[in-house]
């Protein structure tokens, strides 16, 4: 295996060690592109996830940086260099995919030394290299093991630290935690950003979950058909969302339909039949708003401490920290997200009044 090249730095550092500029791909016999003008950049030891449904064309960019694919144009730029025919074993960049891809023969000790073996690395540097890896990862204890003795939480530390054992300069993470059940998962989650902190190198991690990408980014790509719906952060890409779209696929808003009526020279919101003032357009006419389950509240019609619409609680689900009430108002449905009490008691058929927090709407247009 030839050894991967850090590419000599421009006279002037660059900002990002990794840019894509304008790149487009489409795949033989596709009727749409797999990647339209996409382009961002990522800093030096930052944690940037791209997020998307099936197909929207994560995992072709990652693939992209890896080198196993080529742009049909723009440029894939490590440390300020193009790339586009740097193959991938030249690369800087390891890979952690979904599959483990763990040797079953050899040893979690060989596993994450194999890389360093075939590159020629002698011996004692490799054993100094992998036990730093495998404590990081908090494997030592394991290294003689076969990875048919591990579980898959255990393999999937191992399949990281043989990434990690070369110190790449980008480490690329593909759907990494999607085989494992929930608690797993959540513990990796910590174990990631623990350690992207202490290595301090750059981490592009594909996934299709949000909590994933909200709770362990710096900054998040938000996929749809090929291209960058929004990026930002976390809490921009929640709070903030850009489009309808976003809106919907990070965190879990309603949608609710509302009506501008220009009262003197400003148009007032109307929603589901209730004078909204605080929600203002120089425009008249039909407009829908988002507004996340945690900004409607449910009041008694006893209590009636507020406007809003009325409904009948059609269906409620208990998520432990939250309920999840859902209240049909005439022909819409609105989602509740409530904090959960012992004695909170939500009953099918029962009678509320919604009230919406729209400080924290989001207002789009067709």
């Amino acid at each position: 295996m030839t050894a991967a090249v850090r590419l000599p730095a421009p006279a002037q550092e660059a900002a990002s060690v990794l840019a894509l500029e304008s790149i487009d791909k489409t795949y033989e016999g596709a009727d749409k592109p797999a990647l339209d003008r996409v382009s961002f950049q990522v800093a030096p030891g930052e944690f940037f996830s791209l997020l998307g449904p099936s197909g929207s064309g994560k995992t072709t960019i990652l693939r992209m940086i890896a080198g196993f694919e080529t742009p049909d144009r723009g440029r894939v730029l490590m440390d300020g260099h193009s790339v586009n025919h740097v193959p991938p074993n030249r690369r800087d960049v390891r890979t952690v995919f979904q599959s483990y891809a763990l040797f079953p023969h050899l040893t979690v000790r060989d596993n994450v030394q194999y890389s360093l073996k075939v590159g020629g690395t002698p011996r004692a540097e490799r054993d100094r290299l992998s036990a730093d890896a495998l404590a990081m990862v908090d494997m030592s204890p394991y290294a003689d093991r076969l990875p048919h003795q591990l579980s898959g939480g255990q393999r999937q530390r191992i399949a990281l630290a043989r990434a990690i054992v070369c110190r790449p300069r980008i480490l690329l993470l593909d759907e990494p935690l999607g085989a494992l059940d929930l608690r797993l998962r959540q513990q990796m989650q910590h174990t990631l950003v623990a350690l992207q902190k202490e290595l301090g190198i750059a981490f592009v991690y594909v996934t299709h979950d949000q909590s994933e990408a909200l709770s362990m980014s710096n900054r998040v790509a938000i996929m749809r058909n090929g291209r960058i719906a929004q990026l930002g952060t976390p809490q921009d890409l929640y709070f903030a969302p850009a489009s309808e779209f976003v809106a919907g696929f990070v965190g879990r808003s309603n949608l609710i339909p509302l009506q501008f009526v220009k009262t003197g020279g400003i148009a007032i919101a109307d929603v589901l039949g209730v004078p909204a003032p605080e929600l203002t357009d120089s425009r008249e006419g039909a407009a829908r708003m988002a507004l996340r389950f945690e900004a409607v509240r449910l009041e008694t019609l006893s209590e009636q401490t507020a406007p809003g619409p009325t409904g009948v609680i059609e269906d409620v689900l208990f998520l432990g920290t939250n309920f999840e009430v859902n209240v049909r108002c005439g022909d819409l449905n609105i989602i509740a997200s409530v904090p959960a009490t012992k004695d909170q008691h939500f009953a099918v058929g029962q009678k509320v009044r919604v009230v919406l927090d729209l400080s924290h709407a989001r207002i789009f247009r067709d």
